[in-house]
């Protein structure tokens, strides 16, 4: 058994099916855990800011793609500006 740190709610927990840092939820309240110890098992609140970070990296992946769209116009431009002081 654990405790919800959220909650209090106890939580049947295996501690032969479950590894440190392992997730799960509290069936009571929802929160997202982490084992954070086998023996005796104990849970804390899991971080959502790896998750969010995740999601942050694909923002930036698709922010880079606009910049080297932007890149190209501005060479084509420069190009452009060069066939007209001829």
């Amino acid at each position: 058994m654990a405790t919800c740190p959220e909650c209090d709610a106890e939580i049947e927990v295996d501690e032969f099916d479950v590894d440190k840092g392992d997730q799960l939820s509290c069936p009571e309240c929802g929160s997202n855990l982490e084992v954070v110890s086998l023996s005796p098992i104990e849970l804390d609140l899991a971080d959502e800011e790896e998750e969010e970070e995740e999601d942050d990296d694909d923002d930036d992946l698709d922010d880079d793609d606009d910049d080297e769209l932007d890149d190209e116009d501005e060479d084509a431009d420069i190009d452009d500006d060069e066939g007209l002081d001829e």
